[in-house]
């Protein structure tokens, strides 16, 4: 009998995800898209928790063909590039660690670009989980509002991978992600050369995903400083990938006082007025991790 060629392809690239990945794996196991049609490619960048291992015990039992990539660490443009050298599906759907999707994700998500030939990514919409606490709410809330101001339509904006849809021939035609860059940014990196490439990018296809989120101020601190530090390097490859003075604490500040005075008429919650200071914070700490990177190069100079 000969095998069935997988349609989509599901990228799950983590690191030391051993606390969210169980729910991650079995939403994409519940997905109502036929499983015949779709494979998982796991990539475990190094792990030093029982990430692996998880999802070792997993593939044994699920009816989804499956390939694990175990790896010392090299960084999210290795990872990435290993799924993408290694899909047989016409898309990858990209899942993180910390991501739940509904069952029907994976459907509409091939759906839409059945219907949409020239878009080459699409960003499916945050949802916003009741279980979050503060912290991981005021995180979401602020994509929902980006949704809801900017959504349903082609866009110039940052879209990233969690959540999204890539056309494999597109990924392919601008040689998939740079494995340079170990950090984040690879994402921002890959969708510039796709855009320079002729092909359209969406934001908010019709379905939602989940994210859990940073539960402390001092983790939503250190995934900050990570930002700015690959966003430095993004900058010096792709000057006009973004606008420097918009990363900024006063920059984060505005904001986040505008994602809250959206928000608010969506959901009415007052918690959203928290947004300025949580978006002055992170853009802070985003800051230090820039000016951070900056510094390094200049000491490998010196070196």
């Amino acid at each position: 009998m000969t095998a069935v060629k997988p349609v989509v392809t599901i990228g799950v690239c983590v690191r030391n995800s051993a606390f969210t990945i169980r729910e991650a794996i079995e939403s994409i196991i519940s997905q109502d898209f036929s499983h015949e049609l779709m494979e998982i490619i796991f990539v475990d960048d190094g792990s030093e928790d029982d990430t692996l291992s998880i999802i070792q015990e997993y593939v044994l039992m699920m009816d989804i063909a499956a390939k694990v990539f175990p790896i010392s660490w090299q960084g999210l443009g290795v990872a990435r590039n290993f799924v993408v050298e290694n899909a047989g599906g016409r898309y990858i759907v990209w899942v993180d660690g910390d991501m739940v999707l509904p069952k029907d994700h994976v459907r509409k998500q091939v759906e839409f670009m059945e219907k949409n030939p020239k878009v080459g990514i699409a960003k499916a919409r945050y949802g916003i989980s009741i279980e979050e606490d503060l912290f991981g709410f005021l995180e979401n809330v602020a994509y929902v509002a980006v949704d809801f101001m900017y959504g349903g339509k082609c866009t110039s904006r940052t879209l990233g991978t969690g959540g999204s849809i890539y056309r494999v021939e597109a990924i392919h035609q601008v040689g998939g992600f740079d494995a340079r860059l170990s950090g984040v940014g690879e994402d921002m990196d890959v969708e510039t050369r796709v855009r320079e490439a002729g092909w359209l990018l969406f934001l908010g296809s019709p379905v939602v995903f989940y994210e859990r989120r940073r539960k402390s101020l001092k983790s939503i601190w250190r995934e900050g400083v990570w930002h700015g530090y690959g966003g430095h390097h993004v900058l010096r490859k792709n000057k006009g990938a973004f606008a420097l003075y918009k990363m900024t604490p006063i920059a984060g500040l505005i904001a986040g006082a505008w994602y809250a005075t959206v928000t608010y008429k969506i959901m009415r919650r007052k918690l959203v007025f928290l947004l300025p200071l949580q978006y002055a914070f992170k853009r802070t700490a985003w800051c230090l991790g820039f000016i951070r990177s900056q510094t390094d190069i200049y000491k490998h100079y010196e070196d």
